[in-house]
C-alpha cells in the first residue's frame, strides 16, 4: 500500500502521542519509511529513544542543529518526503500552521514544505469546538491541508465528544488515499457556489444572503479526494479554496455560460443560490429620486435554469447534484424539484431565518435521491461537505 513511500511524521504534544508509536509500525508494515520529528511537547509523552528505535531513523527535534543547518537541513527534510503527517496535531500546532508561524522545527518544516500535509487532530472537546480552532481549520482546509478525524469518544481528561485522535489504522488509510490521489483521481467535478448579483443599475443589485461557505467547502472536499474541480462562484463572502480552478461570475447568465464552458465533467454539484429573476430594464446610470415619491418601475425576466439545463442537456455529467433552499415543506418541495429539474440528487435544507443556516457555519440537510429522503443531523458545513463528497466518490469512482 505504501511501498517505497517516505513519510515525515511530526509528533505533537498530547496524550495521543503514544499512538504515534503504533502508527510508525503500521506505516512500515504497509511498506513505507518514517522520518520522525518530535516536538518539545511531544517528548513529554514519548521519548526520542522509543520513537527512533521503532522508526529505525534519527529523531529530529531541534531547529538549530548546527550539523543539519549547515546544509539547510530543515528545507531538505521538508521536501524529501512524499507526505508530511502531523499526529497528534494539537490546537497549538494547528494555530501555528494557520498563522504561518515558524518558531520551531515542526512549524518551520510545515511552512517550508512543497508536499501535501495530512493532520490528525487531537485535543480536548472544548478546544476542538472553540471558535478560534474552527477558524484555523477553515484556513487550513482552504490551503489544501488534509484531515483525518478527530473521532468522538471519551477523553483522557474525562470529557466526552469530538477530539480523540483517529486510530493509527485509519490514519494509514488516509495516508494511502493522500498518496494515491484519492478515489476521485482523474475525475472532473464542476461546483457552483455563492449568490448571483442581478444589477438594477451600476450601484444597486438584487441578491440573497448566501455566503458561499457550503459550496467552497464542497469544492475543497472534492479536491481532497483527488478530483479536478472547476469552481464557478458568484460574489461570495467566503474565499475560494486553493488548488481548484476558480471561475468568478456575477450574474445568473454569467454562471450559466461558465458552467457550459466547464463541461464535460464526471459530476456537477450546483450549490449556488442563483437568482430566479433578473431586472430586464436595468439602468446604465444610477437611478435617482426625483421628488415625486414614485418608485422606478422594474421589469423582471426569468433567469436561465442552470440545474435543469445541465441535467437534461447534451454532455450530461454522470451525476448531477442540485441544492434546494426552502423555508416550508422542505422535503416535499425538494422532492418535486428533483423530478422537475431531472437531476440525480437534491440536497435540501431549511433556510428560515430562525435556523441561522444561510450565511452561518452549520447546515442541516436532507439528501433526496431516487431511493427517498435521508436526513442528516445538523453539523458544520465542512463536515456536510466531506460526507457529500464521499457519497459522490462512491457514485462515480471507478
Amino acid at each position: 500500500m505504501l511501498s517505497g513511500k517516505r513519510i515525515l511524521l511530526i509528533i505533537g504534544g498530547g496524550i495521543a502521542a503514544y499512538k504515534a508509536l503504533e502508527l510508525i509500525r503500521l506505516i512500515q508494515k504497509a511498506g513505507g519509511t518514517v522520518t520522525p520529528v518530535l516536538t518539545r511537547a511531544g517528548s513529554e509523552f514519548v521519548t526520542p529513544l522509543s520513537v527512533g528505535a521503532l522508526a529505525k531513523s534519527r529523531v529530529h527535534e531541534a531547529l538549530f542543529d548546527l550539523t543539519s543547518e549547515a546544509e539547510m537541513g530543515h528545507i531538505e527534510l521538508s521536501r524529501s518526503a512524499d507526505l508530511l503527517v502531523v499526529a497528534p496535531a494539537t490546537a497549538d500546532l494547528l494555530a501555528k500552521m494557520a498563522g504561518g508561524r515558524a518558531d520551531d522545527l515542526a512549524s518551520t518544516l510545515l511552512l517550508a514544505t512543497d508536499k501535501r500535509v495530512l493532520v490528525a487532530p487531537a485535543m480536548n472537546v472544548r478546544m476542538w469546538q472553540h471558535p478560534a480552532t474552527q477558524r484555523n481549520l477553515d484556513v487550513l482546509r482552504g490551503d489544501g491541508v488534509l484531515f483525518v478525524g478527530p473521532d468522538e469518544g471519551e477523553m483522557a481528561c474525562g470529557e466526552y465528544g469530538p477530539g480523540r485522535m483517529a486510530e493509527p489504522a485509519a490514519i494509514v488509510e488516509a495516508i494511502g488515499a493522500a498518496l494515491g490521489g484519492g478515489p476521485l483521481t482523474g475525475k472532473h467535478v464542476v461546483v457552483t457556489s455563492g449568490p448571483t448579483h442581478e444589477p438594477i443599475d451600476p450601484v444597486r443589485y438584487i441578491a440573497n444572503r448566501s455566503s458561499g461557505a457550503q459550496g467552497a467547502a464542497l469544492a475543497a472536499a472534492l479536491r481532497d479526494l483527488g478530483a479536478k474541480v472547476t469552481f464557478v462562484t458568484g460574489p461570495a463572502a467566503v474565499p475560494p479554496p486553493a488548488s481548484v480552478t476558480v471561475v468568478p461570475v456575477e450574474t445568473a447568465r454569467d454562471m450559466a455560460a461558465a458552467v457550459a464552458a466547464a463541461l464535460p465533467a464526471d459530476a456537477a454539484v450546483m450549490a449556488a443560490a442563483v437568482a430566479d429573476w433578473r431586472v430586464a430594464n436595468s439602468s446604465g446610470q444610477k437611478l435617482k429620486k426625483d421628488g415625486s415619491g414614485k418608485a422606478p418601475a422594474l421589469e423582471f425576466a426569468e433567469n436561465p435554469d442552470i440545474l435543469a439545463t445541465v441535467s437534461k442537456g447534451p454532455g450530461r455529467p454522470r451525476l448531477v447534484v442540485g441544492f434546494a433552499a426552502e423555508t416550508t415543506d422542505v422535503v416535499a418541495h425538494a422532492t418535486a424539484k428533483r423530478e422537475r429539474k431531472g437531476c440525480d440528487w437534491i440536497v435540501a435544507n431549511d433556510v428560515s431565518p430562525a435556523t441561522g443556516i444561510m450565511g452561518g457555519t452549520e447546515n442541516a440537510v436532507t439528501l433526496i435521491t431516487a431511493s427517498g429522503a435521508e436526513t442528516w443531523p445538523r453539523m458544520g458545513k465542512d463536515e456536510v461537505a466531506r460526507r457529500l463528497a464521499a457519497r459522490i466518490a462512491e457514485a462515480i469512482a471507478g
